[in-house]
Formats: C-alpha cells, structure tokens, sequence
C-alpha cells in the first residue's frame, strides 16, 4: 500500500469575529470541527457544501494558507502545520493550490508564458531556457499554446483558469488543492477547466476539488466529502456509492431548493431541523448531540454521520481513508 501524501488528525479552525464597535462583544464562528482525512496516490476528492459549510476553509488548512486551531496536518512524512512558511518554502513545488479568482492570481504585465516561467524558475529550479521550453509543452497540452503571448486583459475566463492549471501542472506536484476552479464558467468551459486539471495530474498525485458542482464531483472524481457547518457528514466513492445522509441527498438532487430552509441547528446535528427523520424518539437524539460517522453496512468507503444509521455499525475514527 502506498504511503498517504495526506494525513489529517482532527482538525479544528475557529474564528473570532469582532462586532461593528468597539464595545460589541466578540462571537466565536466554528469552521471546521475534528475533521479526519487520508489521501493516498491517486485519490480525487471532492469537497462538497453549500457555502458556509468550511469547505475552503478545510482546503487552505491543508496546505497551511490558515493555520488551525487545533488537530494536525501531515503532508508525506512532514507534519505540515506549526511549520515556518521559510520551512514551507522547500516543499512549495511539491504542494499547489489553484485559486477560484484567477484574475487574483495573475499579474496584468505578464504574459501567460512569462506566468509559467516564473513559476519553473523560482519553484521549479528550472533556467530561463529550460523555464520557456517546458512553459511552452504545458501551454500547449492545455490548449494554449497559441495564446503564450497573451496577456490575462486579453484572455477569456476559461483561458485565465487554464494558465493558472498550467502554473500548478508544470511543476508536477504530489498534491493539488483547486477552489472551485470553475466558478462563473458556463458549462462547457466548466467540462474543460476540469478534464485539463484532471487530465494532465501526474498519477501519483493526490486532488482535492472543492466544489459546488455535483455533476463534476461524480464525474471527475472518485471520492467525496460533504460538509455541514463545519463537519464532515458523508464521505463515499464517487460514482459507486449513493449518499444516504437527508442533506447529502438534496445536495445531490439538481431539483432540490437552497438548504437548509430553516436554518442549521445551534446544538445537535445541524440538519435537524428540515430532516425528514428526525421525528419522534429520534428527535429527541439528534438535538442532543451532533452524531459521529457510521460506516454504511459493510462499505469500507462510505460513512455518514447521522442517527437514522447509527445503530448498523459502530462509528469510523477517520473519515475517507
């Protein structure tokens, strides 16, 4: 079995959100609660929520862009987080984030050849010649080449996202994190974006796609995350398993409203209060305290964190392994 290239034990971010004046208390906001990951060569995860749910917050955890307030994070054999960003710096290459607003992350002077280039030089190592022929060979795999010269004023959106993948696919990392790479694309770039990042990730390389698109989490990944308020509900294959959690289900269901209506839970599942289960001696369960995840039958893959299936198998210590 191959080594994991991410560990994750636990893991917690609160934030502190001041009030409007000086004098207005402080209020403790919870965005990620003891949350447990593994991820081995190969894996393709999708992290999954409505916004809100700590879903970027989980993703930037990981790669030490927001420091936790408690658990820890393992990237390989190197606990990543407590570490100086100095220390970070020798691995930078190794571990890449593709950011939602690639406008953010472009510079207007530079060409999308010159992007690429610098990020081989100060990253990669590479010289200014090695820097431009390699820039040049990714570019063109993802569909750009002719577009080398273009400056990012001069791109379309989906061509922007692309030179941001190109960036990240160039230096062949073990691990890439994308925030929802496809956002405010129409659907046929979206199918683009997605198949180049994809496509063209080393093998042994590990993904984590946060997204709200749940078409592309079934059909470009092979393992998903759901989150609620912080906490991990679901974790199951792809295209294998189908959710079982009443808020995973809507979440997947194209025709479903905004969720929840009636707003999450302050205690106890945070769902509880538009589950079509929680009724009767079950209510009463999940207003008491939030449930831990349950493996689904005999599915190694697949748990969730809700009462209804409980009492099938004892709860899992770590979520997605």
């Amino acid at each position: 079995m191959s080594a994991p290239i991410v560990r994750i034990k636990g893991l917690q971010k609160t934030f502190i959100q001041h009030g409007t004046f000086p004098w207005s208390p402080k209020r403790t906001v919870e965005a990620v609660r003891g949350v447990d990951l593994t991820l081995g060569p190969g894996d393709i995860l999708a992290l999954v929520g409505q916004s809100g749910s700590g879903k970027t917050t989980l993703s930037r955890l990981v790669l030490g862009l927001e420091e936790p307030t408690g658990g820890e994070v393992w990237l390989e054999d190197q606990r990543w987080d407590g570490l100086t960003e100095r220390e970070r710096a020798k691995h930078r290459a190794r571990y890449q984030y593709v950011p939602q607003d690639p406008m953010a992350a472009l510079d207007p002077q530079q060409t999308a050849l010159e992007h690429v280039m610098e990020t081989l030089r100060v990253l990669g190592g590479r010289s200014r010649d090695q820097a431009r022929v390699d820039g040049l060979a990714m570019l063109s795999r993802l569909g750009l080449g002719a577009r080398a010269e273009a400056l990012p004023r001069q791109m379309s959106g989906g061509e922007q996202r692309r030179v941001t993948l190109a960036r990240v696919l160039a230096l062949h990392p073990r691990l890439v994190v994308a925030d929802e790479p496809t956002s405010g694309l129409e659907p046929d770039r979206r199918e683009e974006v997605l198949r180049d990042l994809i496509g063209n990730l080393p093998k042994d390389a590990a993904c984590i796609l946060v997204t709200h698109d749940m078409s592309a989490a079934r059909k470009w990944t092979n393992r998903t995350m759901v989150m609620l308020d912080g906490r991990v509900i679901e974790t199951l294959r792809a295209e294998e398993d189908e959710p079982a959690h009443p808020y995973s289900r809507l979440l997947f269901d194209p025709w479903s409203a905004d969720l929840p209506r009636n707003g999450l839970a302050p205690a106890g599942c945070p769902f509880r209060l538009d589950c079509p289960l929680a009724v009767g001696d079950l209510a009463a369960r999940c207003a008491e305290r939030a449930p831990t995840l349950t493996r689904m039958g005999e599915n190694e893959h697949h748990h969730v964190a809700c009462y209804h299936h409980a009492d099938r198998n004892p709860p899992v210590t770590e979520a997605a392994s």
